[in-house]
């Protein structure tokens, strides 16, 4: 297995971790809610971060399995070299993407630490947020960088 397929396994379980814990907090804020008037404080603000983090989270394992969407009405009667090419090209594009978003992210990630800025009613660090994207950011522009170089081969695939 490789070392870029088995971070991004682990990214995916993590946000997968993550999504359950949130779900769960929700539950238990929810029931407590309706039942005895006991609620989480600021559980919409934990669980709008949690849910960024884990969309970022999941962006590696989905670039992995190239589960992203590809409109391909207007190439289904390229040759398979074309398509190969256009796809080749799409990931290097991603690629650029992600790096510009991992590089902003990080920016914004040390302007929020500065400014000591935090969410309304937890005040919770806001700069703890970009921490959580910025690896999975970088780790997607990786694989897709790996990708737009080698290409998309079953022989590919395994060597990244």
């Amino acid at each position: 297995m490789s070392v870029l397929e088995f971070l991004a396994k682990l990214c995916a379980v993590a946000a997968g971790v993550l999504l359950t814990v949130i779900t769960l907090m929700t539950c238990a804020s929810v029931i407590g809610r309706n039942t005895t008037g006991w609620t989480i404080v600021g559980d919409f603000e934990l669980s709008g971060s949690a849910a960024g983090a884990a969309i970022a989270l999941f962006l590696p394992w989905c670039q992995v399995r190239r589960g992203n969407i590809i409109v391909d009405f207007f190439t289904t009667g390229a040759s398979a070299a074309t398509q190969s090419r256009l796809d080749r090209l799409g990931a290097l594009l991603l690629a650029a993407v992600m790096g510009l978003m991992a590089w902003r992210s990080a920016i914004g990630g040390i302007n929020a630490w500065n400014a000591g800025s935090g969410s309304m009613m937890l005040a919770f660090p806001e700069w703890i947020v970009y921490c959580g994207i910025v690896p999975p950011l970088v780790l997607t522009a990786l694989i897709a960088l790996v990708q737009a170089l080698r290409g998309f081969g079953e022989h590919s695939e395994a060597s990244l």
